[in-house]
Parts: structure tokens; C-alpha cells; sequence
């Protein structure tokens, strides 16, 4: 039956294979369950609702990912979408993380809608692909500079504004060890190697005090403390008083949703030999239908952006196929909600590392930039620069295509196929201009 569901002799692999390789995919980014909660707790929201939340959003995604596309994409919260949803609209903006849900919600909505009328592949190609390359790059070095700053490595300098901290603190000593391990165990190729970072550093922070064990009581009722609670009223009314309104935060919501998806689906079927012959991904609108549900899905559960994870690759590498892998991969996040609370005793000495290790390895990218170039050298850098220096996804994406626009126009290269293009810088030129008045 699952030969026949999953077409499994046609890609070349079997149940035990697929099996295997959804263990491999889910140790790899089993971490999320640990790093989610301890990014959006400090929005307010409760640390162990989050936790049950990102399981139940990995799993139900995953699955459905499975079950429709039948491609080996394992779907949770996204990484970086976090960090603009809990530091940009909440704690930079004032946004309360309720009506910073409704947000999420209303942009699964966009990026739905985006998708049933095909207006998302005419942005995706009005974008230079060395845009994407510097967009994961600066939301990685963003990344990184929570986990470090996290970690008291980094601290506020009155003077330089940042500085290097006391690095003999004993949580700074325990972050530091959880990078090396993480670290290691990458070099030796060994699966899951940052969720054992986070174990290992979790285990000395208890040894040496950093951390207590509390033990408290919990069923899955935790997660009605964020599901349901999302304010869509609330979203759609907000004012012009947070920062640029609605509008900015969906929209970030979104374009880096659509962005994040095409890379990883690009990686992930290329990597497994999933692509046709043209280049093209076959069955595209089931895989994009099911990472809108999986965001609109997020949203009600109570937790940021759900994404397609470029970590499925480490599924595809060990012979995933198909579907058969995603669904395997959700099984094991609902089977982890039942001990997703113990989430709560991991410092955020612990959490900080996977936060380094994470942002450091969405450095690769970067090679793919012709940074001799200058039409695409500047624009790249000004998004990979603005966006950890400014806190903020929005000013580094409104930086590099404005800033795109205006060189191809000074540079006669101007195209007719650039009119979106155009029409983008113009509208965060508008931005800015607001963001000044303001």
C-alpha cells in the first residue's frame, strides 16, 4: 500500500529507507523545539504552550506535506521569522504577540492567495537570485547575533555599542562549550548535532548551577495558553503609530516565506533528483498549497511563521524519496510534544550555540554572489549588512532592491521584465520616507 501511495519503486527507495531517513531529517532540526519557545517566550507568550505548539505545527505540516505533495520536505517554525516576529513587531514595534500572530495569519493568507493566482512566481523572478543568496546570509548573521548577544559573548557598550563580554561567566563558558560540541560533531558528520549541543550544554549548565530542574505538572492542554489566541481584528487595525503598519509586517512575513521556500525547495529536489528536466519542480502548487496551510495552521496554534526546512537535505542524503519521509519526520514532532515542556529548564546559555551554529551555516549562500560585480555586489551587501545591524529583515530587503532599481536604472540596464521590480523599490522608497517623518 505505501509502494503504491508513495510511488517508492519508481524513486528508487523502500519503506526502511524512508524511515531512516525522516529519523536523520528530525534530529537535525529537532532543535527548533528548544530554540523556538526560547526566542517567542520573550514576547511574553508561555514557554511550554510555544513548545507544545511547535511540535503540533511541525507535525501537522509535515504530514500534510507528505500526504499532498508526496515530496521528503519537513516543515516547523521558521528560523529568523522568529527572531523578526519576537524583536522587530513585538518588542521594537509594540505590537502585543497576539495581534503579531493575526499578522502571521493574514500573511498565510497572502502568500495563499499568492499561490492560486500565480502573481508569487512573477515576484519571485523579479528578484535577482544574488538577493536571495544575501538574504539568507544577513537573517543568518542576524541569527547569530541574537545567540551571541544571548549568550553575554556580545554585550551593549555605551561607548562602542557593542563589546566583547566577560567570557569567564559561567553561562558564557557553558554557551561556548555547547558551540564547540555542535561544532565537532558537525566536522564528524554525526546527525543531530545540534540538538546534542544543546543536551550537553544543558547537562553542565545543571552541573554547575546555571540551571534548575522543575518539574512541573503538563498534558497537552498547555497548548490552549497560544492556541487560538491570535488577534486578527487587532492586525487589521493597527495604525500607523507601529512603525509602518499591517502592511510592513505582513508583507516581511511573506516575502521572506515565499523567498525561504523557493530556496529550500530548490536545495532539497535537487539534491534528491526531483526535478524535471527543464529545471522545473513538479507538483509546485501542492507543495506551496501546504506551506500556506502550514503557516495559516501556525498562526492558530500559536507560534511564528511554519517554513519548509533546508534540513531535509540531511533526510535526502541518507536515500528520501517522497513523502513517506515528511510524514516520519511529523510522527516524531507529535510524538515530542509529550515532553516539549522540558523545554522550559534550558537556559538560554544552552539555546544560544544552536543560534551561532544555525546562523553561521546560512553563510553558504553567499558564494553564490558575483561579488566582483558591482550592480550586484552593493545591493547584496546592503541586505546582508542592514538586516543584523538594524535589527530588522524589512531594512535590509527595502535597502538591496531599492538600491538594485536605482543602479540598473543609472547603468541603462533597465528591462521591461523589471517593472515589478521597480514598483517594489518605489514602494519601500516610500517607506523610508515615512519611517523619516515618523
Amino acid at each position: 500500500m505505501l509502494n503504491r501511495f508513495f510511488d517508492l519503486a519508481a524513486k528508487g527507495t523502500t519503506v526502511r529507507t524512508e524511515v531512516l531517513a525522516g529519523f536523520t531529517t528530525f534530529l537535525t532540526m529537532a532543535y527548533i523545539i528548544a530554540v523556538n519557545p526560547a526566542i517567542l517566550s520573550q514576547t511574553g507568550m508561555p514557554v511550554a504552550g510555544v513548545a507544545a505548539a511547535t511540535c503540533f505545527c511541525a507535525a501537522f505540516a509535515s504530514i500534510l506535506m507528505g500526504l499532498v505533495a508526496n515530496y521528503p520536505l519537513a516543515l516547523a517554525p521558521g528560523m529568523g521569522l522568529n527572531a523578526y516576529f519576537t524583536y522587530t513587531v513585538v518588542l521594537g514595534m509594540g505590537v502585543s504577540w497576539r495581534v503579531a500572530l493575526g499578522c502571521v495569519f493574514l500573511s498565510g493568507l497572502g502568500f495563499l492567495f499568492l499561490t492560486l493566482v500565480g502573481l508569487r512566481r512573477l515576484i519571485v523572478e523579479a528578484i535577482p537570485k544574488q538577493l536571495f543568496a544575501a538574504l539568507s546570509g544577513g537573517i543568518g548573521l542576524f541569527i547569530a547575533l541574537i545567540g551571541l548577544k544571548s549568550a553575554n559573548i556580545i554585550v551593549n557598550s555605551p561607548v562602542l555599542g557593542l563589546a566583547l563580554g566577560d567570557l569567564t561567566k559561567p553561562s558564557v563558558c557553558v554557551a561556548l562549550f555547547g558551540l564547540m560540541v555542535m561544532a565537532a560533531l558537525e566536522i564528524r558528520r554525526i546527525k543531530g548535532a545540534v540538538l546534542i549541543g544543546i543536551l550537553a550544554s544543558t547537562g553542565l549548565a545543571l552541573l554547575i548551577g546555571a540551571t534548575r530542574l522543575s518539574f512541573s505538572a503538563y498534558d497537552l492542554s498547555a497548548l490552549s495558553a497560544t492556541a487560538f489566541q491570535l488577534d486578527i481584528p487587532g492586525a487589521l487595525g493597527l495604525k500607523g503609530g507601529k512603525a509602518i503598519g499591517l502592511f510592513e509586517i505582513v508583507f516581511i512575513f511573506l516575502f521572506v516565506d515565499v523567498f525561504d521556500n523557493i530556496g529550500t525547495l530548490a536545495a532539497v529536489t535537487k539534491r534528491a533528483g526531483l526535478t524535471a528536466p527543464d529545471g522545473s519542480i513538479p507538483r509546485l502548487n501542492r507543495i506551496l498549497a501546504a506551506d500556506s496551510a502550514a503557516a495559516l495552521v501556525g498562526a492558530m496554534a500559536g507560534t511564528s511563521t511554519v517554513v519548509s526546512y533546508v534540513e531535509s537535505a540531511a533526510g535526502v542524503s541518507v536515500g528520501g524519496r517522497t513523502g513517506l519521509t515528511a510524514i516520519v519526520v511529523g510522527l516524531l514532532f507529535l510524538a515530542a510534544a509529550f515532553v516539549a515542556p522540558l523545554a522550559q529548564i534550558i537556559p538560554a546559555a544552552a539555546t544560544a550555540p544552536a543560534l551561532i551554529m544555525v546562523g553561521a551555516m546560512m553563510m553558504m549562500p553567499l558564494a553564490e554572489i558575483e561579488w566582483k560585480n558591482p550592480l550586484l555586489a552593493l545591493p547584496a551587501f546592503l541586505t546582508f549588512a542592514l538586516i543584523p545591524l538594524t535589527y530588522s529583515i524589512a531594512n535590509g530587503l527595502a535597502a538591496g532592491v531599492t538600491s538594485m532599481a536605482v543602479l540598473k536604472l543609472v547603468a541603462g540596464r533597465l528591462k521591461r521584465s523589471d517593472a515589478l521590480l521597480v514598483g517594489l523599490a518605489v514602494l519601500f522608497v516610500l517607506r523610508f520616507v515615512y519611517l523619516g517623518s515618523h
